[in-house]
């Protein structure tokens, strides 16, 4: 898919137009993770439209959830509800109907950038051991520091089954320098990105996982968006950064 892309990119060159090339989409996966317990990510929510999972998301107040821009693009509020304290994708926990979807009014489809959405829920969530918010980071995450990403995203390459139990995996802070260089030849990563993976590869998220929670020093610094396939070395993970969206966040959903 790459090399393809490359060509195509070089196509357009010759041909004099200026590019603009579809960042790659995430493939629908969770890689070498580990079974996880809702009560130690209890703000980990799963998206659901038309009652099946498509998304990740988390819970930021009573009324409030984040989630990936590219996870509500295009759907009607009536149909997306949001499940909450359950370690099982599609059972148990609270079901919690969206009530207004707001995606950023900066949102680019083909670049992926400003990729968040703040979504208002019917009922508000009941806290407790298994349903609690999550705060936003602030300054974003330095590279080398570490992460964890949870969801119900497939667990292998090549299949498309999710996962019944919640995932989590650790991953790494990498440096701009180092993500702008793996994805070169799509412009880069923008400010409102940053990237985490793992040495030696092995270790990441993908779609099923996408507008799922990066909390690092257990504060919300990332939201699952996209990537250079799944759980790469040379294609670390890309995710919004939090920190740089904070204010949209914040000012739409009414939290510090």
């Amino acid at each position: 898919m790459l090399r393809f892309l490359l060509l195509t990119s070089l196509f357009v060159c010759v041909l004099g137009a200026a590019p603009r090339l579809r960042r790659p989409r995430l493939d629908g996966r969770i890689i070498g993770g580990v079974d996880a317990d809702i009560e130690d990510y209890p703000y980990q929510l799963s998206v659901e439209y038309s009652n099946s999972h498509i998304c990740g998301a988390a819970i930021i107040s009573a009324n409030w959830v984040v989630t990936a821009a590219q996870c509500v693009d295009g759907l009607s509020p009536s149909r997306v509800q949001f499940r909450a304290g359950s370690s099982i994708r599609g059972k148990g926990g609270s079901v919690h109907l969206a009530t207004q979807l707001i995606a950023h009014p900066l949102y680019d489809y083909y670049t992926i950038d400003f990729d968040v959405a703040v979504v208002r829920v019917s009922v508000p969530f009941a806290f407790g051991v298994a349903v609690q918010p999550i705060s936003l980071i602030i300054s974003e995450p330095a590279a080398g520091e570490y992460g964890v990403v949870t969801g119900w995203g497939t667990l292998s390459s090549g299949t498309s089954e999710l996962s019944t139990l919640l995932q989590a995996v650790n991953v790494t802070i990498a440096s701009r320098e180092e993500c702008n260089a793996a994805y070169s030849v799509f412009g880069g990563i923008t400010e409102h990105m940053i990237c985490a993976g793992s040495s030696g590869g092995g270790k990441g998220a993908c779609q099923g996982d996408s507008g799922g929670p990066l909390a690092v020093r257990g504060e919300l610094a990332g939201i699952v968006s996209w990537g250079g396939g799944c759980a790469q070395d040379s294609y670390p993970g890309v995710y919004t950064s939090v920190a740089s969206l904070r204010d949209f966040i914040t000012e739409q959903a009414g939290v510090k």
